[in-house]
């Protein structure tokens, strides 16, 4: 690919072992930065069938990317493409019995009416392509991904393939991004797009290309940034040269965030999404019609309590240090007072992880929280800051956890 290498001591300030060994996410004091996501492939959805073959499959309502472009959108400018594209979509395929399967971004593409002609000065006007929609999916589980759908294809005019090797997934995330509307907050971005805004020299620093390619608000939470796919062989506009950093602080920031992504951290086929938090991350519609696995998730929601939700923990010792690379996926956390099981740690990365606890457990023993067959290792739950407050009314806590 078409990057540039980072200067020794830059490469050393985002080296991933300083995370890990520090145990707290520099992105906080040195961001914006940007991660290559190579634990995400990109397939495409094509053909005429395309929107109602997802729309009978997934969680989100699809058909929102068929909408006419209009003014609420959420993403962020690049060259050659004016505000005005249609914001991605979070959403799930789940099992018939409404368990988690595999996770989806769904990215509707520039349109012709998006992207530059050869002159630089006005839209193209291809009109041969049919309609198709770009997706960002967990890379481990790819091949299985895609018989899945295939499988739900049957005589549905879409096809469906992976396009990994032409385009990659990219996030953009850190302290000092915008978390309103991008045009007021990055002026140098807003300005670059086809039309009486065009700003070549805006467009040449941000290493654009004819292919209008964009960044977008992550649809799950603005505290995770901009998401986008982009041309695999350049760079994305908007990342200083000292800025691209290793994926592992991607995940990082997920943890410290509450936000598990992809089949691993997502148990397939086992997964409650309510529980992953799904609904609370815009991946769920409870207004559309039918889709696969819907029941459930319909029946769990309406009785409105979820007694189990993901939540983001620290490994600490006795004396309150940060203990890392102690704790592994699928350790079981304890609640000492009750004597009871608390619930599971599901993803485990330096000091921090993502925990499935049983809301009651960790809210009344939030210090009395340990590893099983560990007791030396403490956990603290911690409540992140976008969840709405209803969802503990029903544990009558509001400020129990950390």
């Amino acid at each position: 690919m078409n990057r540039v290498a980072l200067p020794k001591s830059i490469a050393h300030r985002f080296r991933w072992k300083q995370f890990s060994n520090r145990c707290e996410s520099q992105v906080q004091s040195a961001g914006p930065v940007a991660s290559l996501l190579k634990s995400r492939s990109v397939i495409r959805f094509r053909g005429p069938d395309t929107l109602k073959f997802l729309q009978g499959l997934l969680t989100n309502d699809v058909w929102r990317l068929g909408e006419s472009i209009g003014d609420k959108t959420e993403n962020l400018p690049t060259p050659n493409v004016p505000a005005t594209s249609v914001p991605p979509i979070y959403a799930a395929l789940l099992t018939p019995q409404g368990r988690f399967l595999y996770d989806l971004l769904l990215y509707k593409p520039p349109t012709c009416d998006t992207m530059l002609d050869h002159t630089g000065s006005g839209p193209h006007s291809h009109t041969d392509q049919p309609f198709h929609l770009f997706a960002d999916v967990d890379a481990s589980i790819l091949d299985e991904l895609l018989q899945t759908f295939n499988k739900y294809r049957l005589r549905s005019k879409v096809e469906i393939d992976d396009v990994s090797r032409d385009f990659s997934c990219w996030q953009r995330y850190g302290a000092g991004l915008p978390e309103k509307s991008s045009q007021v907050e990055e002026p140098e971005a807003a300005s670059v797009g086809w039309g009486a805004g065009l700003d070549r020299t805006a467009m040449s620093s941000s290493h654009g290309s004819d292919h209008g390619w964009q960044w977008f608000k992550d649809p799950r939470l603005v505290s995770l940034g901009f998401r986008g796919i982009f041309p695999s062989n350049i760079t994305p506009p908007l990342i200083e040269v000292d800025k691209e950093t290793d994926e592992q602080n991607f995940l990082l920031w997920r943890i410290e965030k509450g936000v598990a992504e992809g089949s691993t951290e997502i148990p397939k086929g086992e997964a409650v999404p309510l529980e992953y938090n799904l609904a609370g991350l815009n991946a769920i519609s409870f207004d559309k019609g039918c889709y696969v696995g819907q029941e459930l998730i319909a029946r769990t929601h309406h009785r409105g309590v979820i007694r189990k939700r993901i939540i983001p923990l620290r490994f600490l010792d006795n004396d309150g240090k940060e203990l890392v690379n102690k704790v592994v996926p699928g350790s079981e956390v304890m609640n000492t007072a009750s004597g009871k099981k608390a619930g599971i740690v599901t993803t485990a990365l330096g000091c921090r992880g993502l925990g499935l606890l049983r809301l009651e457990e960790a809210l009344k023993g939030s210090s009395a929280l340990c590893i099983q067959g560990q007791e030396d290792v403490k956990v603290v739950a911690s409540r992140p800051d976008w969840w709405p407050s209803e969802w503990l009314q029903d544990h009558g806590q509001h400020a129990a956890f950390a």
